[in-house]
Formats: C-alpha cells, sequence, structure tokens
C-alpha cells in the first residue's frame, strides 16, 4: 500500500495535534462510504458503501471525483462494512456487517487486481463464522459479534469487532480468518479496550501499515496506535490514543505510505461527506 506520491502535496498538522487536514469531499452519490483502501498499482483512492447500496466498487482521483466504477455481479451488497488491500494490489470487501448478530453468511470478497481494470468483476470469497457464538441473536448483553473492520497482513484477515452489547465496555475482540477458500472459524487473538461511550469508541475500521510495524484502529472521535509488536501480536505492542478533536460517523481508514493515514466519515445533515488525512509522522507511537 505504499504510495511515494499520494498526497505528498499536503503539509498536515502531526497526530499530536489533533487535527485532521479536509483532503476532498465525497460526491453526494457517496454518502454512506464505509470503507477506503489505496493500492500501490493505482493513483485511484478506492471506497465502497454498506448495506442497501449497490455492490460496487468505486475509484476516486484525488479531487473526489469518481473515475472507475467496478460492479460485483456475483456477490450482494448485504452489508459490505470495510475494505482492504494488498501489496499486489487487490481488494478484499469485508461483507460481515451484523447489527444483529444474526447474520450466518459471513465472508469476505475477494477482488483481483486485474479486475480492478474492468468495469464489472467476478469474484471469489472466504467464509468465516464465530465458535464463541451460539445463539443467533445471543442476548443484548452479548452483542458482540458485529465487524466494521480489518486489513489483510501476511496472507490472513485481521477482524476486530465491534460490541453492541447493552452494556458497552469498549471492548473489541481480534479474530484471524486464513486467505483461503472455505469456512473458516476465526481464530480469537486478543482483546482491546478502547472507552466506554459506544458513540465515541466504538471500532469502525483498520489497517496496518505497509511496513507492517503500525496498526491503526478507527472510531467516530479517535484512533489508536499500535507499535512494537511481534508477529499478528498486535494489541500486544505500544498503543498511543490520538483524539482527532472531531466527532462524526467515521467509517474508513487506511494507510497511504507508512505516515500518513486517510480517513473517510459518512454524510449526515450538515456534517460528514468528506476524506481527511492525518500526518503520524510526530506520533509518539511512531520511531
Amino acid at each position: 500500500m505504499e504510495k511515494t506520491a499520494l498526497f505528498s502535496f499536503l503539509l498536515l498538522a502531526s497526530c499530536n495535534a489533533q487535527v485532521l487536514e479536509k483532503v476532498f469531499e465525497f460526491p453526494k452519490s457517496l454518502k454512506e462510504n464505509s470503507g477506503i483502501a489505496v493500492t500501490p498499482q493505482s493513483e485511484l483512492i478506492w471506497t465502497i458503501e454498506d448495506s442497501g447500496n449497490e455492490p460496487e466498487i468505486y475509484g476516486l482521483d484525488q479531487s473526489g471525483n469518481i473515475k472507475h466504477t467496478v460492479r460485483v455481479n456475483n456477490a450482494e451488497n448485504i452489508d459490505w462494512e470495510d475494505l482492504a488491500s494488498d501489496a499486489a494490489g487487490n481488494l478484499y470487501i469485508g461483507d460481515f456487517g451484523n447489527n444483529e448478530n444474526k447474520r450466518k453468511d459471513l465472508s469476505i470478497l475477494v477482488v483481483s487486481q486485474n479486475a480492478l481494470a474492468n468495469d464489472q468483476a467476478t469474484v471469489s470469497s472466504v467464509q468465516f463464522y464465530f465458535p464463541e457464538q451460539k445463539d443467533f441473536p445471543p442476548k443484548k448483553s452479548q452483542l458482540v459479534f458485529d465487524v466494521e473492520a480489518f486489513f489483510f497482513y501476511q496472507d490472513h484477515f485481521y477482524l476486530f469487532t465491534k460490541n453492541r452489547s447493552s452494556k458497552f465496555d469498549g471492548q473489541t475482540t481480534l479474530y484471524e480468518v486464513p486467505n483461503q477458500p472455505g469456512n473458516h472459524a476465526a481464530k480469537k487473538l486478543g482483546q482491546f479496550t478502547t472507552c466506554d461511550n459506544f458513540n465515541h469508541c466504538a471500532i469502525t475500521s483498520a489497517d496496518i501499515s505497509p511496513d507492517g510495524k503500525t496498526v491503526a484502529l478507527l472510531s467516530s472521535s479517535h484512533v489508536w496506535l499500535f507499535t512494537d509488536f511481534d508477529g499478528n501480536r498486535f494489541l500486544d505492542g505500544k498503543v498511543e490514543q490520538v483524539d482527532l478533536g472531531d466527532f462524526s460517523q467515521k467509517e474508513g481508514l487506511c494507510f497511504s505510505g507508512n505516515n500518513t493515514l486517510l480517513i473517510s466519515d459518512e454524510k449526515k445533515k450538515n456534517t460528514g461527506g468528506n476524506l481527511y488525512a492525518i500526518d503520524l509522522s510526530g506520533s509518539k507511537a511512531k520511531p
């Protein structure tokens, strides 16, 4: 995901200054963007929308104009909640939105780099389930199986749950799923607690830097950065909480290079609907 040219024109405030820099406004037709990604093979910024919208992937230029649309012709948009990429230029769509914890068809759609050049794409998929979930839905106090955040790393997907339990305590659970055909039992790797305010601290997107040294988790008002971890034990590393100084329905996050985060939010009345950037080079968590 390294992009040396992308957004190099921006002189951004550092992470510690708690400032988001607006890059562009999303087209009005994409007011429910739910995930963003960049790849080394394209100058476009890829985005998707969530449930109730078309099964399409949109490529935006650096001014926010839609330059290319790819329609997925063999999968529905049940609830597309996040978008990830790999170094080869493939995209991965997280069709795992599960607000009521009722779904038994959680999947990740695999969109090849070659397919992104076309107007339509036939995708493969990786199915998974949570072995800890026994009831569909579980009790309101156990609504912990929604997912809106994931990334690709070393041929595996890493998912972070969005806790919707009646007594929200800020806990997100990290799961691992292999990038292989089949229906896999998601492997629980660990948990992290953000804060006890759902609106401000529920996890909505995630990514890992191109060099594999920094993991970022997003909420409506914060980013959490993890560094100095071993292997896939991301949550065991050093952590820094970044207050973005802004509250909106933030849904998408991705790295553009190792020190820049791109963040998107949905359009809600007179707020949101933008792509932002933040420079992490001054972060305490960065070397």
